[in-house]
């Protein structure tokens, strides 16, 4: 019986990987590989808890780098996030300790970010500035908006931010924060934006080559506009999950957190270009970033610089995973 040749390339296919899954599969096998270290060298490391700190510490971590995804999928960056979620915080502890109602609290600080990151757009498009000086100028402008309502610490002792921050969620013997909801809740919205909606078609059309979406009739300029919205708005999520976690605002808080946001986005495999990356692919960054300081915790004996060490040489070797596969590619 012979094989036709149509039938003959088939078999040898069908193992092949399409090249936009290697970075994420690499970082899956990561993961699992120092999960698998961990394990072998400390017992406590296997009990699920210790998966579900991760998540708790992280959270806020994970919102933003959300919303940094979808930046980074049109080819743009965002080095504000980490100053609007101190401004968040900073305004949210201020408004409280004046007396306002934790509602009208909420309202105010969820549009500071979107706020900011649609003067943003508006002037990364329409004047045509690169992002990189925009979002720079955004970011020198919250982090003096934090100073300027206080030089100091702000504590919380707002009753709805307590019993927010001190809530738990049991899942069998082990527990979880209302933070951790909220980001399984905003990572399957913009999941499901990226897969189904034509926000999402547009942003991978737009960061795959921007003249053609434009020639294609595409509403570059507005979906340029939605995502630093969308990114100012995950913010302004994360800066609220972060007064959450720490019942406080203060002006140094979150200092080099976008730098921590966009190695996440880029160990999860979104290339910097942008057109390829997925939501799941930033879950697994936030989490590899999370195991290093978890592995790093358990040693006891390594300081707390070494988990910098370790995420700049994944970066580095992330970036060339990336620029590996793109060749191979073309």
């Amino acid at each position: 019986m012979t094989t036709t040749p149509l039938a003959a390339r088939a078999d040898r296919a069908w193992w092949r990987v399409p090249p936009r899954h290697v970075p994420v599969l690499a970082t899956l096998a990561l993961l699992l590989v120092m999960y698998g270290v961990g394990v072998s060298q400390y017992r406590a490391f296997s009990n699920v808890q210790v998966v579900f700190n991760i998540f708790i510490d992280n959270g806020f971590l994970l919102v933003v780098a959300v919303g940094m995804t979808f930046v980074i999928l049109t080819g743009g960056i965002d080095l504000s996030v980490g100053s609007v979620v101190a401004m968040t915080a900073m305004v949210s502890a201020s408004l409280l300790r004046s007396g306002l109602p934790p509602a009208l609290v909420l309202l105010i600080a969820l549009l500071i970010g979107p706020t900011l990151g649609f003067a943003m757009g508006c002037v990364i498009h329409f004047f045509d500035i690169q992002p990189f000086i925009v979002t720079l100028a955004g970011m020198f402008f919250a982090r003096g908006m934090c100073t300027w309502i206080s030089a100091s610490s702000i504590p919380i002792t707002d009753g709805f931010w307590t019993t927010m921050a001190q809530e738990r969620i049991r899942i069998g013997e082990s527990f979880v924060s209302i933070s951790v909801l909220i980001a399984v809740a905003v990572v399957l919205l913009a999941a499901f934006v990226l897969a189904y909606t034509r926000l999402g078609r547009n942003v991978y059309a737009i960061g795959g080559n921007p003249q053609s979406a434009l020639l294609m009739g595409l509403p570059v300029a507005r979906t340029k506009i939605a995502v630093y919205t969308i990114s100012g708005l995950c913010s302004a999520i994360g800066g609220i999950m972060l007064s959450f976690y720490t019942l406080s605002g203060a002006p140094l808080i979150a200092v080099g957190m976008e730098l921590d946001v966009i190695a996440a986005v880029v160990i999860g495999g979104t290339l910097l270009t942008g057109g390829s990356g997925y939501v799941f692919g930033t879950v697994l960054g936030v989490l590899v970033l999370g195991v290093i300081q978890t592995l790093i915790t358990f040693d006891g004996t390594l300081n707390s610089w070494w988990t910098k060490i370790v995420i700049g040489g994944l970066l580095f070797a992330f970036i060339l995973l990336q620029r590996l596969v793109g060749i191979r590619k073309k």
